[in-house]
C-alpha cells in the first residue's frame, strides 16, 4: 500500500504540470487519484471502541494533519510575502485579502496552495467517519453514507448546472471553509477502504480482470466521445451518480492489484521512500516549480523530477535541523503509558 501511495504521489505531481500534455493524461489521472487516496486512508482507519478516547484521537489526528498543514501554510506564505516585498508590493490591502483567502482555504486558495484542500478534507472526513462508526450500527452507517453521497451530488449539480461556468469559479460561488463539504463525497471512498479492507489487501485475479475491463471500457468510451466523464473533488465536480463509484474504484483496483503483483517479484523500495516524504512532496511540489521556472526551462519530466526530489531534500533537512521536525511532517504519535508489572 505504501508503494501504491508513492506512485499516486507521482501522479499528483504530474497532474499539476502547468504545460499542455499531448495525451489527456491529466484528465484520466483526476478520474481516480484523489478517490484512491481516500480509499487507502480508510483502509488504515481504526474504530474508536471507547468513547473516552475520542478527544485523544481527535488531538492525534489534528497533530498529524492540521499541525503540518499550518506549518507549511505559514512557511510558504512567509517566502511568498518576502518575494512580494522584494518585488515592490507594499499594498496592505493585498496582503489582508490574501490572508483572508488563506484562512478560508479549500478550493479558494490556488497556485502554491493547490493541494492543501486535501488535508483539511481528509481531517474532517476522518472525524465524520469516527462519529459514524462510534454512534451508529452498520446498517445506519450505510444509510447515512448514502445520504451524504446524494447530497454531495446535489451540491455538484447546483454548482455545475445552476451556477454553471468554469468548475473552479462555480465551486467558489458556494462559501465553505477548508472544503469541509467535500467530506460528504470523500467519506464514501474512505468507507469503501475501511469496510472492504480484506479485499484491498489481497485483490483476486477475478476482480482484477473485471476492473481492467471496466477501466479499459471507460477509456475507450471517452476516447470515442461517447462519454465525457470528469471528476474534480476539490471543485465539487461529480458528473455521474454511478460512474463516480465505478470508474475511480475500478482504476484503484487495477493500480493496487498491479503493485501487489509487482511487489512480489520486484524491489520497489524507491516508491516506498517517495511515500515516506509524501506530505512534503504534496505541499511543496507546486511551490518548487513557481520558484524555479523563472530560471530554468523544463518539460514534464523535469517538472516531475523537481516536484519530487526538492521536497524530499527539504523533508530530510526539516527532520535533521528543526526541533520536533518529525512532528512538523506529520509524525506525531501518542506514547502509551507503561503499566508496571506487579511484583
Amino acid at each position: 500500500m505504501d508503494i501504491t501511495k508513492g506512485f499516486l504521489m507521482i501522479l499528483v505531481v504530474i497532474g499539476h504540470f502547468p504545460g499542455e500534455l499531448e495525451f489527456p493524461l491529466a484528465k484520466y489521472i483526476y478520474w481516480f487519484h484523489m478517490p484512491a487516496f481516500f480509499i487507502l486512508s480508510g483502509l488504515f482507519f481504526k474504530q474508536v471502541l471507547d468513547k473516552k478516547d475520542i478527544k485523544l484521537t481527535i488531538y492525534k489526528r489534528f497533530m498529524q494533519l492540521i499541525f503540518p498543514y499550518l506549518f507549511f501554510l505559514a512557511s510558504i506564505t512567509l517566502v511568498r510575502y518576502g518575494m512580494e516585498i522584494f518585488s515592490g508590493n507594499w499594498d496592505l490591502e493585498w496582503y489582508l485579502n490574501d490572508l483572508w483567502t488563506l484562512a478560508i482555504g479549500g478550493r479558494f486558495i490556488r497556485g502554491a496552495y493547490g493541494v492543501f484542500w486535501f488535508v483539511t478534507t481528509l481531517f474532517f472526513t476522518y472525524l465524520l467517519f469516527m462519529w459514524l462508526t462510534t454512534y451508529f450500527n452498520r446498517v445506519k452507517q450505510f444509510i447515512i453514507l448514502g445520504v451524504f453521497y446524494v447530497i454531495a451530488h446535489f451540491e455538484s449539480i447546483f454548482a455545475m448546472k445552476v451556477i454553471s461556468g468554469k468548475p473552479s469559479e462555480a465551486a467558489q460561488s458556494i462559501p465553505m471553509i477548508w472544503n469541509i463539504d467535500v467530506a460528504m463525497m470523500a467519506i464514501v471512498y474512505f468507507a469503501i477502504g475501511y469496510y472492504f479492507k480484506d479485499f484491498w489487501m489481497d485483490i483476486s485475479k477475478r476482480w482484477m480482470g473485471t476492473a481492467v475491463l471496466l477501466s479499459a471500457t471507460a477509456l475507450l468510451l471517452d476516447r470515442f466521445n461517447i462519454i465525457d466523464y470528469r471528476l474534480s473533488m476539490k471543485f465539487l465536480r461529480y458528473d455521474h451518480l454511478i460512474l463516480d463509484l465505478v470508474i475511480p474504484i475500478s482504476f484503484t483496483i487495477v493500480l493496487v492489484g498491479c503493485f501487489q503483483l509487482l511487489a512480489a517479484k520486484l524491489s520497489l523500495n524507491w516508491l516506498q521512500k517517495i511515500e515516506n516524504h509524501s506530505l512534503t512532496i504534496m505541499y511543496l511540489h507546486i511551490f518548487a516549480d513557481i520558484i524555479l521556472n523563472d530560471y530554468f526551462t523544463y518539460g514534464l519530466i523535469g517538472y516531475t523530477t523537481i516536484g519530487i526530489f526538492i521536497p524530499i531534500i527539504v523533508s530530510i533537512l526539516i527532520k535533521k535541523w528543526l526541533p520536533n521536525g518529525t512532528i512538523l511532517l506529520g509524525g506525531f504519535s501518542i506514547k502509551k503509558e507503561k503499566t508496571p508489572i506487579p511484583t
